[in-house]
C-alpha cells in the first residue's frame, strides 16, 4: 500500500513538471484591484490554461478562474483575469495547464489593493524600478561582445519584495531580424521574458511597464515608424497593464494610469506621437496633444498626494541631448507651466534611457521643487556619455555609471507620509539614498 501511494505521489510529481514544461515564461502578476486581478502566462504550445487562488488567511476556500486558450497569433500568450478578490488581502495562485497542475520553484502570490480611504492612514508599500533590459542572443547580436550581463539582478530586485516592478523602457531590444515582422517581434519578446533569473520577480510582483524606442522599434524611431500598431500589439500580448491609450478599439498611444496606496502613477508614451529628430517644419512633440491633454487632466482630477510620472526619457535635466525632454523645450515648458497653472501637487518624475543613473531637481520659485529619478540600466550596457552632460540640475553624489535597479519607500503616517528614493547595484547592495518628505512636495 505504501509503495503504491508513493509511486501515486511521484506521478503527480512528474506530471506537474511535465505540465511546467509547457510554461515558455511565467506566470507574471500583472494589475491588482480591490475585486480583481490579472495573471500573465505564456505557453509553447496551445493549451487549457487557468489558476486556482485563495487568500492566504482563509485557505479552504479556493477559487478557480475561467480556462482560457490562446494562439500562435498572440504568441500563446494568456491573460487571465481573477474576480473573486476582497480587499487588502495576499492570495497565493496555482497555474493548472491541461487541467494538471505545474510545479514552480517559487513562490507564486499577489496582494489586492486595500480599502484604506476614510478609514486609516495610507499602507507603506514600496516600488522597484529599472529601465534597459538587453538579453543576449549571438545569432542575432552585434559582433563581439555581448551587450547585456548581469541576469541576476532579477533576483536582487525579487530579494527586496517590493509590491510592484515598474519597467521604464527599453525593456526588450529589437534587433534588426526583428522589427519588420510580427514574427521576429514576438520572438524578441519571448526570448528576452524566458531567462530564469527574471521568472521568480515576476510571479509575486505587480508588473506595469512604459516603452522606449528599442520596444517600440528601431533606435530613435518615432511617430513615423511604420510597424508601431504591430509592435503596441505584441506589448499589450506581452504586458498586464491597466490599460492602453484611451480605448482598445483606437489601438492609438501606449499611455496608462494606476494608483497604489497614496500614489498614482502616469505611464506615458515617449515614442507613438513623437516627431522626427530631423524634421524642421512642423510642431515638436514629444507626447502629441491626445496625450499631453489627457495627462493634464488626469493630473489635475488626481486626489493622490504622491503623482509619480514616469516618462521613457530624462525631463528635468538641463542637458538637451540624447532625445530628452529638453530636446523638445516648447512642449517641456509647456509641461511645466500647466503643473505649475494648475496648482498640482506632489508629481516626481521618474525616467530612463541613459544608462547610467542620477537625480535632477528643478527648483521653481513660490512652489515646491521636481524631482527626476533616473535608473538606467539593468542589464544593458552601461555609459559614459554623462560626461558630457551639462546638467546644471543634477543633485551632486546622485549619479551612479553602474548596472542599477531603484526602489521607492512609501511610508509613514498622515502627517509624516515621505518616500525614500534607494540605488541598489547588481548585487543589491545600497549605492545611494534620499528621502523627500510628503509636505516638501506641497
Amino acid at each position: 500500500m505504501k509503495k503504491i501511494s508513493f509511486l501515486v505521489i511521484l506521478l503527480c510529481f512528474f506530471n506537474g513538471f511535465s505540465q511546467n514544461g509547457l510554461i515558455q515564461s511565467g506566470p507574471m502578476v500583472g494589475y491588482c484591484e480591490m475585486t480583481e486581478a490579472v495573471i500573465w502566462v505564456q505557453t509553447k504550445e496551445n493549451a487549457a490554461v487557468k489558476i486556482d487562488y485563495f487568500a492566504t488567511d482563509n485557505p479552504s476556500i479556493i477559487f478557480t478562474s475561467d480556462t482560457y486558450n490562446s494562439s500562435k497569433e498572440t504568441g500563446f500568450t494568456y491573460h487571465i483575469v481573477l474576480d473573486k478578490l476582497q480587499p487588502g488581502k495576499k492570495y497565493k495562485y496555482a497555474v493548472f495547464i491541461n487541467n494538471k497542475k505545474a510545479i514552480l520553484p517559487y513562490e507564486t502570490s499577489f496582494s489586492s489593493k486595500k480599502l484604506w480611504q476614510w478609514r486609516e492612514d495610507a499602507p507603506d508599500f514600496t516600488v522597484a524600478l529599472g529601465s534597459c533590459t538587453y538579453i543576449n542572443e549571438p545569432e542575432f547580436d552585434r559582433p563581439g561582445k555581448g551587450y547585456g550581463s548581469g541576469y541576476s539582478i532579477f533576483e536582487s530586485i525579487n530579494s527586496k519584495n517590493p509590491d510592484i516592478m515598474l519597467w521604464g523602457g527599453d525593456n526588450v531590444y529589437l534587433r534588426e531580424a526583428d522589427w519588420d515582422s510580427k514574427t521576429g517581434i514576438m520572438h524578441r519578446y519571448t526570448h528576452s521574458r524566458s531567462i530564469k533569473e527574471m521568472q521568480p520577480l515576476l510571479a509575486k510582483t505587480q508588473n506595469f511597464a512604459i516603452w522606449d524606442d528599442h520596444d517600440f522599434g528601431p533606435n530613435d524611431s518615432d511617430r513615423s515608424f511604420y510597424n508601431k500598431n504591430l509592435t503596441l500589439e505584441v506589448f499589450k500580448d506581452f504586458w498586464a497593464n491597466k490599460s492602453y491609450g484611451m480605448s482598445p478599439e483606437q489601438n492609438e498611444g501606449n499611455y496608462s494610469t494606476f494608483n497604489w496606496g497614496d500614489a498614482q502613477f502616469f505611464l506615458l508614451d515617449d515614442r507613438f506621437f513623437k516627431s522626427p529628430n530631423d524634421r524642421k517644419t512642423g510642431a515638436r512633440t514629444l507626447l502629441g496633444d491626445k496625450q499631453f491633454e489627457w495627462l493634464i487632466d488626469a493630473l489635475t482630477y488626481s486626489t493622490a498626494p504622491f503623482k509619480i510620472i514616469y516618462f521613457g526619457g530624462q525631463v528635468i535635466t538641463t542637458a538637451a541631448r540624447f532625445e530628452n525632454y529638453s530636446t523638445y523645450p516648447e512642449e517641456k515648458e509647456k509641461l511645466l507651466k500647466e503643473i505649475l497653472d494648475n496648482n498640482i501637487k506632489g508629481v516626481l518624475f521618474l525616467s530612463g534611457d541613459r544608462h547610467f543613473s542620477e537625480l535632477s531637481k528643478l527648483d521653481r520659485s513660490g512652489t515646491y521643487p521636481l524631482y527626476d529619478w533616473t535608473v538606467s540600466p539593468l542589464t544593458s550596457g552601461v555609459s559614459d556619455s554623462y560626461k558630457e552632460d551639462k546638467n546644471t540640475n543634477k543633485v551632486e553624489e546622485s549619479l551612479f555609471a553602474v548596472n542599477n535597479f531603484g526602489i521607492i519607500s512609501f511610508s509613514g503616517n498622515k502627517e509624516n507620509r515621505q518616500i525614500k528614493l534607494s540605488l541598489y547595484d547588481k548585487d543589491g547592495k545600497e549605492l545611494w539614498n534620499k528621502v523627500i518628505l510628503k509636505k516638501d512636495l506641497d
